[in-house]
């Protein structure tokens, strides 16, 4: 079975025999050196030197913990959204009482970083900038280090959600000034849900300690303190630490760059063959993703049929998401894929099109 959602994504049967260990003591040192290790392996890929702190939780959980430790109620955020999980982040601050200023792009389109200067500038100041990297919806990834210089050109914290890019598509979280950063298990890191990662810098930890939005659960100053005695504050996916820290060994291995190259070089196979079967991208190729390709659906095939051809091929896509269902369909090709993959995909998609025809 080819699973090529945006996510989860498949795991390698190395990582998946990893996560069938034995529990053990979350707060013993066998625990101390799992977490250490693949703490350490994750700050490489989120290029940090700051802290880097892991939650049981899906990418939404990190989502809301950005949040909550560096916002109070009534503080004035910029929302820029290039699709729905830009929504996400937004409506999170939302319902922790922020004040919400939207920005939006078209479909298919990066956030445009001389559009964030102008509303930074008119309806300021503002607390935070919240921005996705890499948009699974749309097929789109923004360019952080321009949108950084104009955030910066500000005292808005940064606050950025990798979770469908890091580990595939560079992050240079450091270099280029993101306060917070946020990743999930289940995408390119090649293991299952359960695990995601936040970093903090030392703009948002001082942010943290003026933070009045409720919290527990997602406290990260409990995690840090935790973190020191490498434990949790509570009970950890010990399993799911097994998978990343055997996906991590591979990762390494292949090498950053290298992981780097194949994301893009499959994803140039896919967006090229699927243009070779006489389909249209959703999204600007000047920021056409590297993780997951969002693809316009005929006005003469049936979009539901084509997706159930298909699954019942072996090959499983993902549909479109809000005002986009039945509009596209995505092809995600992030985590353990390579050339031969993205043929028999392709390939597959040649055999179900003409028989979804309308």
């Amino acid at each position: 079975m080819q699973l090529r959602i945006p996510g989860p994504t498949p795991i390698p049967e190395a990582v998946r025999q990893a996560s069938a260990g034995q529990m053990i003591n979350h707060r013993g040192p066998e625990f101390a050196e799992l977490i250490t290790e693949v703490t350490q392996g994750i700050k490489q890929f989120f290029q940090t030197s700051h802290d880097l702190l892991l939650l049981t939780a899906s990418g939404t959980g990190a989502l809301e913990a950005a949040i909550v430790n560096t916002l109070s109620p009534g503080d004035r955020v910029l929302a820029v959204s290039i699709g729905e999980f830009g929504e996400r982040f937004a409506e999170i601050a939302r319902a922790y009482g922020a004040d919400v200023v939207p920005l939006t792009s078209e479909p298919g389109r990066a956030a445009d970083p001389e559009a964030i200067a102008r509303t930074l500038k008119m309806n300021g100041p503002f607390k935070a900038v919240l921005l996705t990297h890499n948009e699974t919806s749309t097929g789109v990834t923004n360019d952080v280090a321009a949108i950084s210089q104009v955030v910066h050109q500000t005292d808005a914290l940064f606050l950025v959600d990798g979770i469908s890019s890091i580990s595939s598509i560079e992050m240079k979280a450091d270099e280029w000034g993101c306060d917070v950063v946020l990743a999930g298990s289940q995408k390119g890191w090649m293991a299952p849900p359960g695990i995601s990662m936040v970093s903090m810098g030392p703009r948002a930890w001082e942010a943290y300690a003026e933070a009045r939005m409720p919290r527990f659960y997602w406290d990260l100053g409990r995690a840090r303190k935790s973190f020191e005695r490498r434990q949790t504050p509570a009970t950890p996916a010990v399993s799911v630490l097994y998978a990343l820290r055997a996906s991590l060994r591979l990762l390494l291995a292949e090498g950053m760059e290298n992981v780097f190259e194949r994301h893009r070089r499959c994803a140039e196979k896919v967006r090229s063959g699927v243009k070779q079967l006489g389909l249209e991208l959703l999204a600007d190729e000047a920021h056409a993703s590297n993780t997951v390709t969002a693809v316009k659906v005929p006005s003469d095939v049936d979009c539901s049929r084509l997706l159930k051809l298909l699954q019942a091929d072996g090959i499983v896509l993902a549909s479109g998401q809000g005002a986009l269902a039945g509009k596209i369909f995505r092809i995600g090709h992030l985590g353990m894929i390579d050339d031969a993959d993205t043929e028999v995909i392709l390939a597959g998609l040649a055999r179900a099109l003409p028989l979804a025809k309308k």
